[in-house]
């Protein structure tokens, strides 16, 4: 009997994405092991709200509670994040699960609708996705790249486009079939919530990012995983405002038509301060070419060539970072970084008038959409750039991190 729910809750593990430890939940009902008893088997994965001796309450992702009996005979398996099957998993005690852990329940069906008698609870523990999920976005920042899809061989190669607000040159992507392929959510502001998606779903002009092992040039990458999205751009002026309802309202410049933005816990909201986002015009002005006369350290056409790095500067997530940031330095401005250490804003700091900037997911609905990033106080950017999309200076990498997944690694 081990082996037989074995192989049925690796085949369910093997639909999840273990890597960003985020278990989905999984509707479909089989038989259960043995195959004597019609009663239906029922599998469901959450996190744990309450656990007692005898149960524990889960909340599901799909939506609403479950409290699952466990009984002296349920076995309970802990599997680290990352791992793709049960070979490394270790036995627990139901005094072992806590609130928080993340678990994949599998058990059977009762009369009542929000009660399961488990047989099986597959568990990660709040304290190893924690740390998992802090490794992988270190990893990310160190071995990441990203930028613009511009051509795709599904032999095995994706060309991108990178470069932020600099000068931008080609990386090309290799993958193999052992490389991770995710795609981001349609109506979701959250990293973790890319699902598995093969290569043809991958269009010149989404947004790419691959971490892998880079050549010494920086213009290739072997990818170990590669998370793709078609992500819409948005800028105009506020009309509206709910608060209540956590959205906003937008006259959309590019679109021609009114948007309505969702705004939730995953979203990340910035303002500008006007002398900020005044000096970040200036220098746009100055990457475009455009630097007032008179500037100081005005970059020259005599830049390094694409895909190379000049002295001072490090590539990181294939945006050029420059050593020096502030006025007076050299190169375009590396907006992420800027961002990055702007305190969060809130749906009530923006106001009816307020030009923004918003990069969100493409949705199922032209009308609404989700926000990943949103910059306030752009007047000046605008006036700058006014033919920059968002999409060029926000980013839709946040790995649900309050700086922003953006901002390049120190």
């Amino acid at each position: 009997m081990l082996n037989s729910w074995k192989k049925r809750l690796l085949l369910c593990l093997l639909t999840v994405s273990l890597v960003s430890a985020s278990l989905r939940p999984i509707q479909a009902q089989t038989k259960p092991a043995g195959g004597g008893t019609d009663a239906a088997v029922t599998k469901a994965v959450g996190t744990i709200k309450s656990a007692n001796a005898d149960s524990i309450t889960v909340a599901v992702e799909s939506g609403g509670e479950i409290t699952a009996a466990i009984a002296a005979s349920t076995k309970i398996l802990r599997v680290p994040p990352g791992e793709k099957d049960l070979k490394n998993a270790t036995p627990l005690q139901v005094q072992d699960l806590q609130p928080g852990d993340r678990v994949l329940v599998r058990g059977l069906a009762t009369a009542d609708p929000h009660a399961i008698a488990a047989l099986a609870v597959i568990v990660m523990k709040q304290a190893d996705v924690s740390s998992k999920q802090q490794h992988d976005r270190e990893d990310w920042q160190k071995r990441g790249v990203d930028g613009v899809v511009s051509k795709v061989d599904p032999a095995g190669t994706i060309t991108i486009s990178s470069g932020g607000m600099g000068t931008s040159h080609d990386i090309a992507v290799h993958f193999t079939k052992t490389t991770v392929l995710r795609r981001y959510a349609p109506d979701s502001a959250k990293f973790d919530d890319a699902k598995p998606a093969p290569v043809d779903q991958i269009k010149p002009g989404d947004q790419l990012r691959a971490r892998g092992t880079r050549s010494q040039d920086g213009g290739e990458i072997a990818a170990d995983e590669v998370v793709s999205g078609t992500f819409r751009n948005i800028k105009g002026t506020i009309t509206g405002i709910d608060a209540a309802s956590n959205t906003l309202t937008v006259q959309d410049a590019i679109g021609k038509a009114t948007v309505t933005i969702k705004v939730d816990s995953d979203s990340q909201l910035k303002k500008l301060a006007p002398e900020m986002a005044q000096r970040i015009a200036t220098r746009l002005k100055g990457a475009n070419g455009d630097q007032p006369a008179g500037a100081k350290n005005a970059p020259t056409q005599n830049g390094p060539p694409a895909g190379s790095a000049a002295p001072g500067m490090e590539v990181h997530s294939g945006v050029e970072s420059h050593s020096n940031h502030g006025p007076g330095g050299n190169g375009p401005p590396d907006l992420q970084r800027l961002l990055a250490r702007l305190p969060g804003s809130k749906l009530t700091d923006l106001q009816k008038g307020d030009s923004i900037i918003v990069l969100s997911t493409q949705g199922n609905d032209a009308g609404t959409v989700t926000a990943i990033q949103l910059l306030a106080g752009v007047d000046p950017i605008l006036a700058a750039a006014p033919n920059r999309s968002p999409s060029s200076l926000l980013s839709p990498w946040s790995l649900n991190t309050s700086g922003g997944e953006g901002e390049s690694a120190p």
